[in-house]
């Protein structure tokens, strides 16, 4: 899986966009936020979980959407469920920013505990969507459908098209993971250090808090699959917890 580096500014997009903007939304956190988490923040797994990943990600990019359907399910089911890992969502624009920009919008104008339907929805017809904007009439049909799957009349979502303080909204929160340093999607963080991809002993692995990830002695290539997230939020756990965990591919 490739980082998308395609990283845009404010003013690159200012103005630009086939779908202008959405209103309403708001954080999807329950219970409150974490240290790691600034107010706002999209967020499903509860507070207390001793790790707290943060993933920035963008509709637009194909490593995110991968990285949804291949690898997340398998997080939600043995970490997030279980109350051992908070994910933490980030907006981006990457890729097809004038898609992610849209993409976001809606996903912040459906009610807020259908924050993360949307961005599943966006993720799974993210091909359809780049099909549909490359025809006459662009991809605002199949946005359409998405916001009428998760219950939004046609009026809700022309309304939330034209909601220019929105768009500002999920500009200003690209801006800001620019601002936080962050120069490609998917990007994590975990308990607030990055999950960086150096290289060590002559290959590509994970390095976090400066020094390589170490797993029974040995180092972590740097990939993003399930078996790999497995393994690494096992660690994390049990380094914040001093517990132990099952072999990686188990659940309790």
């Amino acid at each position: 899986m490739v980082l998308s580096r395609r990283i845009v500014t404010l003013s690159a997009l200012a103005g630009s966009l086939v779908l202008a903007a959405c209103g309403g939304g708001g954080s999807s956190s329950s219970g409150g936020i974490t240290q790691y988490e600034r107010e706002g923040d999209f967020a499903k797994g509860s507070a207390d979980a001793p790790v707290t990943m943060i993933e920035y990600a963008s509709t637009s990019c194909p490593a995110c959407a991968q990285f949804h359907d291949q690898v997340l399910p398998a997080i939600e089911e043995r970490f997030i469920d279980t109350g051992q890992v908070r994910l933490v969502f980030r907006e981006m624009l990457t890729s097809e920013p004038r898609l992610a920009q849209a993409g976001f919008m809606l996903a912040r104008c459906a009610p807020a505990d259908r924050y993360f339907d949307v961005i599943d929805l966006l993720f799974s017809q993210q091909q359809a969507i780049f099909t549909a904007a490359q025809s006459p009439t662009g991809a605002r049909q199949e946005f359409r459908n998405i916001a009428e799957t998760v219950g939004m009349s046609r009026q809700q979502f022309e309304e939330c098209i034209t909601d220019a303080e929105l768009r500002q909204t999920v500009m200003d929160a690209h801006n800001q993971a620019v601002e936080d340093g962050i120069d490609g999607t998917p990007r994590f963080i975990i308990n607030g250090h990055i999950l960086d991809a150096e290289r060590s002993g002559g290959q590509l692995v994970y390095f976090w808090n400066g020094a390589p990830v170490m797993i029974n002695g040995e180092t972590v290539p740097a990939v993003v699959t399930e078996e790999i997230f497995v393994q690494l939020l096992d660690h994390f756990v049990v380094e914040a917890t001093g517990g132990e965990t099952a072999p990686a591919g188990e659940t309790e």
